[in-house]
């Protein structure tokens, strides 16, 4: 979880692929067939919220089953916010895989693998499109 989210090992982890970026950068599109770095990190920003409030017992966000509606644009005051609310969740997973128990790991552990891939691979994109 940590080098998907502050720890560059093999890869860049989302802290560094978004710190500094303005909110035009942000959302800025090389063409309509591609997601913006905003639309990607609100797309990270709903799976890894969506996940930790289910490993944590509370009740997921709810959704309408459309993917594509986690992916959104940003107003710079709400691009900030995305920033943290990011970080935020990603400290709180780490938090909280720290504490679990060995049967909560057995049970997640698929699916933190997972989260985890797929937050390299969208931070990947985010990164690319950054420094073309």
């Amino acid at each position: 979880m940590k080098n998907s989210h502050t720890n560059q090992d093999w890869f860049v982890p989302t802290k560094i692929a978004i710190e500094g970026l303005t909110v035009a950068q942000s959302n800025w599109k090389e063409n309509t067939s591609n997601h913006s770095i905003a639309e990607l990190v609100s797309h990270l920003i709903f799976w890894n919220e969506t996940n930790l409030k289910a490993f944590k017992g509370d009740t997921p966000t709810n959704w309408d089953n459309d993917n594509e509606h986690t992916f959104k644009k940003f107003k710079a005051t709400d691009w900030k916010i995305a920033v943290k609310k990011l970080d935020s969740i990603q400290t709180e997973w780490e938090r909280v895989i720290e504490k679990a128990t060995d049967d909560q790991i057995d049970e997640w552990k698929g699916e933190i693998a997972s989260m985890s891939a797929h937050t390299a691979y969208h931070t990947g994109q985010i990164h690319n499109e950054w420094w073309k």
